[in-house]
C-alpha cells in the first residue's frame, strides 16, 4: 500500500420497521429456515448437557471402586446415551426437512438437499485485544473500541446471513476480515486466550479451540452450507433458476473443496477430509442433476437423435449420485453422514438409470429407419450409446429389423421397471424419505409411466426372453464443475488499518516503544534522508545531526510527528510535513524493529511480486550489498530539504520503496540493510 488510507468504513445498514441490521443479514426474519435454524441451536445445546453427562458419568466409573456405584453408574450411562442417540435423530430429521428450504414455486420435481448453518457461542473480543494492543502496539486499546465493537457485530451478523448474494458477501467479507486480525492480532507462537466453539452440523457436538483457524474454517463451511440453501430455493421450473440452481451448487461444492485443501486438521467431524469429499460429491451430483432437468424443461420430443442425447444424460446423473451412495456407504462416514441423505442419493441413482433406460426403449420402441433417413448417423449414436452390443446383434441391423428393435426395447422396459421399483422400495424403507410426498408422488408416476409402456408391448413368449439389456454408456454435454470461492474480489477494509500498514505493524514483529525525538532543521538540512512506502524508515544519518543526537537511527520507522499520525504517509507526504514546520523544533515518534532475525524467517514463506523470497535469497542480497559498500567512499549524507538546488540526484536512496524481488535496484550510497527491508512494503497476507 502506498497511500494513506481512510478509516475504516462502517458496513451499510438497512431499515426494517424500527430495527437496523447489517446488509446481508435479517435476524429477526421469521422465515421457515430460520425458525428450522433456531430449532438447530436449541438441540445444539441439548447435545451439548447431554455429552457433559456421559462424560461425568465414564469418569465416575473410571474411579469407582463400590461394585453397587458402578452398576447405577451403568444404568444412568444407558440412559445419558439413549437420550443422546435421540437428540441425534432429532437433529438428522432438521438435517433432511429439505421441505423448508425448497422453492415456493409448487414444482412435481425430485428435493434437493441442502446443509445447515453450523452454530456458535458469543466470543468477546473487546478485554484481549485492548491489552494486545497496549502491551503489542504501545497504542491505548481504548482507542480502537469502535473497531472492535464493528468486528463483533459483524460476527453476530454473520450468525443470521440472508439466503441470497448479500449474505454470502457478508460471510465472505468476515472470513476475509478475518485474514487482517490474524495477522495484526494472532502471533505464531502463542494463544490469545479467546475460546472460540463452533457446533458440528450433522451431530450436534460442540468444538472448542483457541485457534483461529476454526472461527475461518467454519466460517468457510456456512459459505458453502449457504450456496447449497440459494440453490435449493431456485425455481427450477424455469431456464434461469435451473442455471442459478447450477451455478450456487457448483460454487458450494468450490468452497467445500477448498475448505478440505486448505484446513486440513479441523477437529469438528463435519469439516474433516472425508466428510468434505463425500459433501464435494453431493453439490456436484446436485448441480448435475440441475443440467439434467435444464435440458429436459423445454420438453422431450418423441426424436430418435433427441432421445439418445437424453438417456446419456440421464444415465450420467444416475452414475454420479450412485457413485456418491457408495462413498457414503464408506466408512469412517458412513456412521455420521444422516441415513436419510444416503438412502436419498440411492434412490435418484435407481431413479435415473430408470429414466435412462426408459428413453433408450421408446427411441427403439416407437422409431422405424425410414428411407431418406441418415443410416449412418443413426447408426453411429446406438452404437456409442452402448458400452457393448448385446451378443448376435449389430447397430445397423438392429435399426434395420423391427423385431429385434422392439425386443431390445422391451429388455430396456424390464430394467427401468427394475430400477423403478428398487427406488420406491429404498424409499419406503427410511421414515423422513416416507414423509416426502412429492417424492414418492415423482416416483410413482415414473414408475407408472414406464409399466403403461411395458404393459402395451407384452407378449406372451416375452417370460422366455432371458437376455438382459445392455448397460447405457454416460454422456453429458455439460459436465458439472466445482467454482473456486474468489475472495479477491470482495472489497473488505481493515477494521484496524489505524495501527499502520499490515505489512510492519502485524503480530509477528516486535519494535520498541514510540520514542520522541526532538530535533531542529539546521540550514534547511535535517540531517538524515528517507526512503520507504508508508510508513518512511530513517536513511542515511548523519551521526552529528540534531536528530541522531536526540535519539535517532537508522532504519527507524516514523509513527508521528508533531501529533501528526505518519504511518500511512508516504515519503512525499512526510517531506511535505516536515517542510511546513520551517526552522521550529520538531517533535518525531519512532520505532525501531527488534528480533529482525525472527522477522525475516518469518518472512521465509511468504510471495513477493509473484516470487517466493527466500532466506538463501535475502543472505546473498545482504552479501552483494556489504561487498558494495566496501568500494564507496564515505561522503556527507544528504536530506531532503538540501536537495531542491541540485536536481540531478533526486534519484538517490531516499526517493526508492522498499525494494522487492523481480524490481531492479539502482546503485545508491547506503549502509548494510536489515533483513527487513529487502522484503517487499506492502507484502501481507491479503
Amino acid at each position: 500500500m502506498t497511500e494513506a488510507l481512510p478509516p475504516a468504513a462502517r458496513q451499510p445498514l438497512e431499515k426494517e420497521g424500527e430495527d437496523y441490521f447489517r446488509k446481508g443479514c435479517n435476524p429477526l426474519a421469521q422465515t421457515g429456515r430460520s425458525k428450522l435454524q433456531n430449532q438447530r441451536a436449541a438441540l445444539n445445546q441439548q447435545i451439548l448437557k447431554a455429552v457433559r453427562m456421559r462424560t461425568g458419568a465414564e469418569n465416575l466409573l473410571k474411579v469407582a471402586t463400590n461394585q453397587k456405584v458402578r452398576e447405577q453408574v451403568r444404568l444412568e450411562l444407558s440412559f445419558v446415551n439413549s437420550d443422546l442417540q435421540m437428540l441425534k435423530e432429532e437433529l438428522e430429521g432438521l438435517n433432511i426437512s429439505v421441505g423448508v428450504y425448497q422453492s415456493t414455486e409448487e414444482a412435481f420435481t425430485i428435493p434437493l438437499i441442502p446443509l445447515g448453518l453450523k452454530e456458535t457461542k458469543d466470543v468477546d473480543f473487546s478485554v484481549v485485544l485492548k491489552d494486545f494492543i497496549l502491551e503489542h502496539y504501545s497504542e491505548d486499546g481504548y482507542l480502537y473500541e469502535d473497531e472492535i465493537a464493528d468486528l463483533m457485530d459483524l460476527r453476530q451478523a454473520c450468525r443470521t446471513p440472508s439466503r441470497d448474494e448479500a449474505g454470502v458477501e457478508l460471510l465472505m467479507g468476515y472470513f476475509v476480515q478475518l485474514g487482517f486480525v490474524e495477522s495484526r492480532f494472532f502471533p505464531p507462537t502463542c494463544h490469545m486466550g479467546l475460546l472460540f466453539t463452533w457446533y458440528d452440523s450433522l451431530t450436534g457436538v460442540p468444538v472448542s479451540q483457541q485457534n483461529l483457524l476454526l472461527e475461518k474454517a467454519s466460517i468457510l463451511f456456512n459459505i458453502g452450507a449457504l450456496y447449497t440453501q440459494i440453490g435449493t430455493r431456485c425455481n427450477r421450473q424455469t431456464q434461469a433458476g435451473l442455471e442459478s440452481a447450477m451455478d450456487a451448487f457448483q460454487r458450494a461444492a468450490g468452497v467445500l473443496n477448498y475448505l478440505k485443501e486448505t484446513f486440513t486438521h479441523t477437529p469438528s467431524y463435519d469439516m474433516s477430509p472425508a466428510m468434505l469429499g463425500v459433501l464435494v460429491r453431493m453439490m456436484l451430483a446436485q448441480a448435475q442433476e440441475s443440467i439434467f432437468e435444464k435440458i429436459s424443461l423445454p420438453g422431450i420430443r418423441n426424436e430418435f437423435l433427441l432421445l439418445v442425447k437424453v438417456a446419456q444424460e440421464a444415465a450420467k446423473v444416475g452414475e454420479v449420485y450412485w457413485q456418491l451412495h457408495t462413498a457414503m456407504s464408506q466408512a469412517p462416514v458412513r456412521e455420521n453422514i444422516p441415513y436419510s441423505w444416503a438412502s436419498l442419493a440411492c434412490v435418484k441413482a435407481h431413479h435415473y438409470a430408470a429414466l435412462a433406460h426408459y428413453f433408450t426403449a421408446t427411441l427403439l420402441i416407437d422409431h422405424q429407419l425410414k428411407r431418406g433417413a441418415d443410416e449412418d448417423h443413426q447408426e453411429q449414436c446406438l452404437s456409442q450409446l452402448y458400452d457393448h452390443m448385446p451378443e448376435g446383434l449389430t447397430p445397423l441391423a438392429t435399426l434395420k429389423n423391427d423385431q429385434q428393435r422392439r425386443q431390445l426395447g422391451k429388455r430396456h422396459l424390464h430394467r427401468a421397471l427394475t430400477h423403478h421399483e428398487e427406488s420406491l422400495r429404498e424409499a419406503s424403507l427410511c421414515k423422513k424419505l416416507r414423509g416426502i410426498q412429492v417424492l414418492q408422488e415423482v416416483l410413482s408416476a415414473a414408475h407408472q409411466r414406464t409399466r403403461l409402456k411395458h404393459t402395451q408391448h407384452q407378449e406372451d413368449d416375452d417370460l422366455l426372453d432371458l437376455t438382459e439389456a445392455p448397460n447405457i454408456v454416460s454422456k453429458t454435454e455439460q459436465e458439472a464443475q466445482m467454482i473456486l470461492p474468489q475472495f479477491s474480489k470482495v472489497t473488505v477494509t481493515d477494521f484496524f488499518q489505524k495501527l499502520g500498514p499490515l505489512s510492519v505493524f502485524s503480530a509477528n514483529k516486535r519494535w520498541t516503544p514510540p520514542r520522541s525525538i526532538h530535533f531542529t532543521v539546521e540550514e534547511g538540512d535535517l540531517g538524515f534522508t528517507l526512503r520507504g512506502n508508508a510508513p518512511v524508515q530513517v536513511h542515511f544519518l548523519d551521526p552529528s545531526c540534531s536528530a541522531a543526537l536526540a535519539g535517532a537511527k537508522e532504519g527507524d520507522y516514523i509513527v508521528s510527528i508533531r501529533g501528526v499520525d505518519c504511518k500511512w504517509l508516504t515519503v512525499s507526504e512526510v517531506m511535505k510535513l516536515l517542510k511546513s514546520f520551517g526552522g521550529e523544533e520538531i517533535e518525531m515518534k519512532v520505532v525501531s524493529l527488534l528480533d529482525s532475525t525472527s522477522s525475516m524467517l518469518s518472512k521465509c514463506a511468504t510471495y513477493s511480486v509473484g516470487m517466493q523470497k527466500t532466506y538463501s535469497m535475502i543472505c546473498l542480497a545482504i552479501d552483494d550489498d556489504d561487498k558494495t559498500d566496501k568500494t564507496k567512499k564515505i561522503s556527507k549524507k544528504l536530506s531532503f530539504l538540501s536537495w531542491g538546488t541540485n536536481k540531478n540526484r533526486r534519484k538517490s536512496a531516499s526517493t526508492l520503496c522498499l525494494p522487492a524481488v523481480g524490481v531492479s535496484r539502482p546503485h545508491v550510497k547506503k549502509k548494510l540493510p536489515t533483513p527487513f527491508s529487502l522484503l517487499s512494503s506492502d507484502s501481507s497476507l491479503y
